[in-house]
């Protein structure tokens, strides 16, 4: 059955036993600055937040004796359910992002909000991505775009930050692919760290890249996109749209080829594939 968003949707919680590597929700760690404001992106928005709030509770929550999964997309049903045309405004199409891979005027977006500490992050890194790649990203169906969303404090917002300046120099993917590497976060983060990993990704100019890190153009472009994440009522990592579509947490595979192909066909019915790309390349 799909997910209802008609009712109050429960409140992303830990419990007491939860287990140590379980996801830390946006809503269990503490707000720096200024207060967070979600739903900034108007009415309409609400539905998607409600969902986003259920689907990160679910993905959080202890697994049900008889399932084998904490599939909580149920993206089988009636393709429309569960797709919000203005999440799906919120893909930037932007050729020359840094942070995203696959053609501007692709018919599907996929946004994702991670975290680089985030251990569910990893696993769809590593387990998932690479396929979607390969079987959507290189024929021109499914673009990738990246929202930095750091909630495990302090070295969460340095790696944002190093990713983005790494994506400066043209490296970003393969600085992403590093720091998700197993075992990598549980050796931390910090700067020493960061400029290892950046120069295992092949950034050519490492004193660039620590006085991009370090700059205030990273910490503007990590906030806006945190505050996109928060924006729309994403609580946990990693959270996806797409097409306007939620899915919170590593599912499996399938779920997310399902709704890419489910999205790729109304794309096709409608005409909209790539018409409202910005930037589209040429």
């Amino acid at each position: 059955m799909p997910v209802s968003t008609s009712g109050p949707s429960p409140k992303p919680s830990r419990k007491p036993n939860a287990k140590p590597n379980a996801k830390p929700t946006a809503q269990s760690r503490k707000p720096t600055g200024r207060s967070r404001k979600p739903l900034v992106y108007g009415a309409g928005i609400v539905a998607a937040a409600a969902l986003f709030g259920y689907v990160s509770y679910r993905a959080t929550a202890p697994e049900p004796s008889d399932s084998g999964s904490t599939a909580v997309a149920d993206v089988t049903a009636e393709p429309e359910a569960g797709v919000y045309p203005e999440l799906a405004k919120l893909a930037r199409r932007d050729a020359g992002d840094k942070l995203a891979r696959g053609r501007a005027d692709a018919p599907v977006v996929l946004i994702e909000y991670a975290d680089f500490k985030c251990g569910y992050c990893a696993k769809f890194v590593r387990d998932t991505e690479p396929a979607l790649v390969e079987k959507y990203v290189d024929n021109g169906t499914l673009r990738i775009e990246w929202r930095n969303f750091p909630i495990f404090g302090t070295e969460s917002e340095a790696a944002a930050r190093a990713s983005w300046a790494a994506g400066q120099q043209g490296r970003f993917w393969q600085f992403h692919r590093a720091a998700y590497a197993e075992g990598v976060k549980e050796k931390g983060f910090g700067k020493d760290r960061l400029k290892a990993l950046a120069q295992q990704a092949g950034v050519a100019d490492l004193d660039r890249f620590q006085a991009d890190a370090d700059g205030a153009a990273a910490a503007a472009a990590v906030s806006k996109d945190q505050e996109q994440g928060y924006g729309i009522g994403a609580t946990s990592t990693p959270s996806f749209l797409i097409n306007g579509r939620p899915i919170a947490g590593a599912q499996p595979a399938r779920t997310f080829t399902e709704a890419i192909e489910q999205a790729a066909e109304r794309a096709k019915n409608t005409g909209n594939a790539g018409q409202d790309a910005k930037g589209a390349a040429k």
